[in-house]
């Protein structure tokens, strides 16, 4: 088994730290305590207003709104809400008798003092557009926008409310919210203790008591063996074994994994001097050809294990996925075609077509410490080497990747429940902004949709743009447009989860950061078999 020393050295510490074995009750005993090895520690603590809980549910506090396992938006705190005409006000009626784990009431001043609280973190909470917020009264909060914006519903989603009595220097180590548990115990680096909150004024909680285990993947699945967890989080690598006890969970995601094409030729440097533009990968006809060979579900059975989805978008099966932007992919003959009738041809013999004096040749880089990555680059890079293009491919520190992004091909991982997410990489406005768009892609008409999909006073209206903007009959980002990326996989996130837990309906993942999985903790209960 890889990483055996980590496994053991993991189960050690779940012993010293005096986590037991995860025992099933005895008959007629209710079962009311887990214990989870789920995912890496919050580092930064449990504050919304800096960012705890954009991947999955905060746990100890509520939102505004949530999405249900079909993605379709629904109430949390708030009783309901409605948008002025123009987009700019959005009016949120909060739920009464609200109460935060401290017994205190939850007001409309504390939406405020919260909202407020994280436009100013500086964080990487998004609240540019949002221009002020105004207590109406007690239960009525007005939000005011400095211009439409569709995804300001996402903040509603994602921002849970913390308590302005108690929102202090240690909050994050120390959080009180109206979420469905409160924190009981953190020893850093080893395990979380939460037990549920008695004023929750959502499901009561089926589980008294959730003991979270920060552990290794490899030392997730030791624990899962040894029977001391009932959720396990393990890697694809793992996801074939049997443990008794325990069934295979696959989730499906949005947990992406794409190559990023530099758009525009050779030439240009950033202000700081990184070069920019690929000269090969500026040809439509490469990224094209590319995006046609690439035998998707190859990559998910020889790479993934079987475990994981074809990907042809950054945002497959989302709300706002145009289903029309789908190729047929594995196609070889189709792919030569192009490369022939863009002028891309062996004439020498030697394996590797040319255009002029360019050959079909660039670098494909990865983060140099994941395997993932690396083997589906070599993969690809396999699967081209028959069409004659020739990628070389490289590991490197993320230092080094960033300083290279804008002029070679990168391995990246996407994945949002936030549409805007496709806004930041395929928006002219922000070719070469931190790691959003490095290749410099640029299209007038797809800029124009995105701009409408935000502007739209709400989020279904906006739907229409988000897709038009993959693929509108003519254009687009889509392998079918401008294909400025090939997307590969979808990742499916695999737990081990123990037989008579019922872990409820799961929604589609999105990137593996956070939590996802207890996004729904207090649908879960313990369900007594025969």
């Amino acid at each position: 088994m890889r990483g055996s020393w980590w496994a053991v050295l993991g189960i050690f510490c779940i012993l010293a730290a005096g986590c037991f074995p995860s025992e099933q009750p005895a008959p007629g005993q209710k079962k009311d305590e887990l214990v989870l090895a789920i995912g890496t520690e919050p580092e930064d603590g449990f504050d919304p207003t800096t960012g705890w809980g954009r991947y999955g549910s905060p746990l100890f506090q509520s939102t505004l709104l949530k999405r249900d396992h079909a993605m379709n938006i629904t109430n949390d705190l708030a009783e309901e809400y409605e948008i002025s005409g123009d987009g700019t006000v959005w009016t949120v009626k909060l739920r009464k008798n609200v109460r935060f784990s401290d017994g205190t009431p939850l007001t409309a001043s504390d939406v405020k003092y919260t909202f407020e609280a994280a436009a100013e973190s500086g964080s990487i909470v998004d609240l540019q557009q949002l221009e002020k917020v105004e207590v109406l009264d007690d239960h009525t909060v007005k939000f005011t926008l400095k211009e439409p914006r569709s995804t300001f519903i996402h903040s509603l989603i994602t921002i849970g409310i913390v308590p302005r009595h108690a929102h202090g220097e240690d909050y994050a180590e120390h959080p009180v919210g109206s979420g469905p548990y409160r924190l009981v115990q953190w020893d850093k680096g080893q395990q979380l203790i939460v037990e549920a909150n008695p004023h929750y004024h959502g499901t009561r909680p089926y589980f008294k008591k959730l003991t979270f285990l920060f552990l290794s993947e490899d030392a997730a699945f030791a624990a899962a063996k040894a029977g001391k967890v009932d959720v396990a989080y393990i890697p694809a690598a793992f996801g074939k074994e049997k443990v008794p006890g325990m069934r295979l969970e696959k989730i499906r995601t949005v947990d992406n994994r794409g190559i990023m094409f530099p758009f525009v030729p050779s030439g240009a440097k950033t202000k700081d001097g990184k070069p920019v533009g690929n000269d090969v990968t500026a040809d439509a006809a490469i990224r094209r050809a590319v995006n046609i060979a690439v035998d998707r579900q190859a990559l998910v059975e020889g790479v993934l294990e079987g475990f994981g989805t074809p990907a042809y978008t950054v945002n497959d099966r989302l709300p706002w996925w145009n289903p029309e932007a789908v190729i047929k992919d594995g196609d070889r003959k189709t792919a030569e075609k192009i490369l022939d009738e863009a002028g891309w041809k062996d004439r020498d013999g030697d394996g590797i077509r040319e255009k002029g004096s360019l050959r079909a040749e660039f670098n494909l880089l990865y983060p140099a410490d994941d395997v993932t990555r690396q083997s589906l680059a070599i993969a690809v890079a396999d699967m081209m080497k028959p069409l004659g293009i020739r990628i070389r491919v490289e590991g490197k520190s993320w230092d080094a990747i960033e300083k290279l992004m804008h002029a070679n091909a990168v391995l990246f991982g996407w994945g949002s429940h936030d549409p805007l997410e496709m806004y930041h990489l395929y928006s002219s406005e922000f070719r070469g902004v931190d790691l959003y768009n490095p290749g410099y892609y640029k299209n007038p008409v797809v800029d124009a949709y995105l701009k409408k999909a935000l502007a739209t006073p709400d989020e279904k209206r906006s739907l229409e743009y988000w897709k038009k903007a993959q693929w509108d009959g003519k254009t687009g980002v889509s392998a079918k447009g401008d294909a400025p990326w090939a997307w590969l996989v979808n990742l499916d996130h695999l737990y081990l989860v123990k037989e008579n837990l019922d872990i409820g309906k799961q929604k589609i993942h999105h990137h593996g950061h956070g939590w996802p999985i207890t996004d729904n903790v207090e649908e879960w209960k313990w369900i007594d078999r025969p």
